[in-house]
């Protein structure tokens, strides 16, 4: 064998050895590429679907990772609420908002909130959040807190069967979209007697209600009404409904900043429920 020859074998050699090596180093059925922006816990148990769009590639993977739960002190499990005494009277409010994830309206109210520091308290129906995963994923990464709002909606009184698919089908769909755990709970419509809230207080959640709408699905109220309801009914920890789907929520976007910046002009400071029921006396 001449030298050209044995030094072509040893280069044909290596290369087959790192081809060898590069191809244990990947997950069976995942290219290389998939699993880069996606949470720890989604990349091996399913592949990324397509059809629900890319994740957000400007999310910061380290947020993405961390998984929050949203526990609520024991004092609240399987209780209701509508607001929370603060100690010290101390002037802090929370911000919820329902019906989400929503298209164009959940990123325009993303942007204000991150504009002006606040986070807020999303309460997500499972079906909006199955159409609009990288929306949700976003709302987590920028901190703001999660409830889980039912799959479909529904108003009307429903089996202990029903109840549970409801509740327990968007909390899998939260965690396997977001790592998130939640254990705060709304129901639809605030009602409370038709099966939705008995099932979530015998798993121990805390069903959150609130002590102040801003009127926001009134069809023929103007923007300004929205902002003086919040402004004029504010109370130290005080819970503000508020709505990013379910329909046409542009007023609600427009009276956002003006409803933040009316409520710092009083001196509130604002807070997610989970910090909010943290803080109660």
């Amino acid at each position: 064998m001449t030298d050209n020859s044995f030094k072509r074998q040893q280069i044909i050699s290596f290369v087959a050895i790192a081809s060898s090596i590069t191809a244990c180093s990947i997950t069976p059925g995942i290219s290389p590429q998939s699993g880069l922006n996606q949470p720890l816990s989604k990349i091996h148990t399913a592949l990324p679907n397509p059809a629900k769009g890319q994740i957000n590639a400007q999310l910061p993977p380290s947020v993405q990772v961390e998984n929050p739960t949203f526990t609520v002190p024991a004092k609240f499990q399987g209780k209701t609420v509508y607001k929370v005494q603060p100690s010290n009277n101390e002037k802090v409010i929370a911000l919820s908002i329902d019906d989400g994830p929503w298209p164009k309206t959940t990123l325009e109210m993303l942007d204000i909130l991150k504009q002006n520091d606040v986070k807020a308290t999303f309460f997500w129906v499972g079906q909006a959040l199955q159409a609009n995963p990288d929306l949700a994923k976003r709302e987590v990464a920028e901190g703001h807190a999660i409830g889980n709002h039912t799959w479909h909606h529904w108003y009307r009184r429903m089996d202990e069967a029903t109840a549970k698919s409801e509740i327990d089908r968007t909390a899998d769909l939260i965690y396997k979209t977001t790592g998130v755990k939640t254990s705060l709970f709304r129901p639809p419509g605030g009602f409370l007697n038709n099966g939705l809230a008995a099932y979530a207080k015998s798993q121990k959640d805390a069903v959150i209600m609130w002590s102040l709408t801003s009127a926001d699905t009134d069809p023929h109220a103007k923007p300004q009404a929205f902002v003086n309801n919040v402004l004029k009914g504010a109370k130290p920890g005080f819970i503000v409904l508020m709505h990013d789907g379910g329909g046409d929520r542009h007023r609600t976007v427009e009276a956002l900043p003006q409803i933040i910046s009316g409520l710092k002009q009083q001196g509130y400071r604002f807070v997610t429920i989970p910090e909010l029921l943290k803080m109660a006396q």
